[in-house]
């Protein structure tokens, strides 16, 4: 019989490896808990609409990367990323009218058709932030160091923040159109990704990765443009402010005029965060500002910030979490005893095993010095006194103790 196998794109987390996702999570609790982010969880499948007016049409997500299945004459899409479903979220369950800011994180599954590789699979996980309800760079800031702390929390401390503002629609419709211009005599030299969204989103051919593409770009005349200040006073402003809480905060920070990002509902504000962790940089972090998101997808017009991680590219950039060790484990010849003990560690809230299958004690020693801290030996002699022999396996260090003082000879 044909064995079944995982699915291309996806991977099993085995208990091996559990740990430092929990250590993620985990961290992720602690630190988001202490700027006051509360934890939100949204379906991982919602209404294909949902992603096509909150993502953007013209995204590479919506027309190539997303799983969508029809179910009772709807069409219902495997959440490729989660921003929308929390604006969503925030929209039907009237969050509009809670004093501002509100703000959320989350953790969870996302799904994308795209093309397995080292850190990224069909099938990834995120862990990400929104804040809803101020408009000021303040939250811009706060949610910049908050992915920061975040970082740092996990041992990543060498890293870059790249930042740029996309201006406003106003401002940055001229913008488009100039880069339109000046990219018209190359038009037929680029990709045809680049092609198709030439006129849908000239935006995003800066963020095209091509070689031949980012070699156009670095011409004298279009990067003149590119590196153009073409924001208007207000959104220089807020720009400017942005920086000045980095400055003050002392967040290390890079502009980069070619970030734009990959969807299409940022505005002003866009950032990614970069490691050097394992000696080349890699991108973890990536968000920024989406003022109109919440009123394109039929909420109030209300201002928002956020970003989303990688957890697997974070994990990869992270030392591998060593198994903790139970506090005992117990060898016995009676499983009942075993049993009976095991159950009033448990209960006492330590963290104890024994061998159900009553193998030769040996084997049970063994089994003991590669899993636990403590070895509780509870032969014929131990069980006739109500005494335990607590192996410390370690030190190899042994003592028997009246089987009432086992749990302080643990703690000790």
């Amino acid at each position: 019989m044909t064995i079944i196998k995982v699915i291309k794109g996806t991977k099993d987390i085995l208990p091996q490896d559990a740990g430092a996702w929990q250590r993620l999570e985990a961290k992720a609790l602690e630190v988001f808990s202490k700027y006051g982010y509360r934890e939100i969880r949204t379906p991982i499948f919602e209404a294909t609409e949902l992603f096509a007016r909150g993502v953007g049409d013209t995204t590479d997500i919506v027309n190539k990367e997303m799983y969508t299945f029809e179910k009772s004459d709807r069409s219902l899409t495997l959440r490729p990323e989660n921003t929308a479903g929390v604006v969503r979220s925030f929209i039907e369950n009237g969050m509009a009218r809670l004093s501002a800011p509100v703000k959320l994180w989350y953790k969870g599954p996302m799904f994308r058709y795209e093309r397995p590789q080292a850190g990224r699979q069909r099938q990834f996980h995120q862990v990400g932030v929104e804040m809803f309800g101020i408009k000021e760079s303040s939250a811009d800031a706060e949610v910049i160091m908050l992915a920061v702390d975040y970082l740092k929390s996990l041992g990543l401390n060498d890293l870059v923040v790249e930042l740029n503002s996309l201006g406003c629609p106003k401002c940055r419709e001229e913008y488009k159109a100039k880069i339109k211009e000046v990219l018209k005599p190359e038009f037929e030299n680029l990709c045809e990704d680049c092609q198709n969204r030439y006129e849908k989103n000239p935006l995003r051919l800066l963020d095209c990765k091509v070689e031949s593409c980012k070699a156009i770009f670095e011409k004298p005349e279009i990067q003149k443009v590119i590196q153009s200040d073409f924001i208007c006073e207000e959104c220089a402003e807020h720009y400017s402010s942005l920086k000045t809480y980095l400055d003050k905060l002392g967040v290390k920070y890079v502009e980069n005029k070619l970030l734009v990002r990959g969807l299409d509902y940022y505005n002003r504000t866009v950032f990614e965060i970069k490691s050097n962790n394992l000696g080349s940089q890699n991108a973890v972090c990536g968000g920024g500002r989406y003022d109109s998101l919440v009123k394109n997808l039929g909420g109030e017009d209300t201002p928002a910030v956020g970003w989303a991680m990688g957890m697997e590219r974070l994990n990869s950039l992270l030392p591998e979490v060593e198994p903790e060790k139970l506090d005992g484990y117990i060898v016995s010849n009676s499983p009942l005893e075993a049993f009976a003990l095991a159950q009033e560690l448990r209960d006492a809230g330590k963290r104890v095993e024994f061998d159900l299958s009553n193998k030769k004690f040996t084997k049970q020693l063994e089994k003991a010095s590669k899993t636990a801290n403590f070895a509780l030996i509870l032969g014929e002699d131990e069980i006739n006194l109500n005494k335990v022999s607590v192996k410390n396996l370690e030190t190899s260090e042994q003592v028997t103790v009246d089987r009432n003082m086992v749990l302080n000879q643990l703690e000790k």
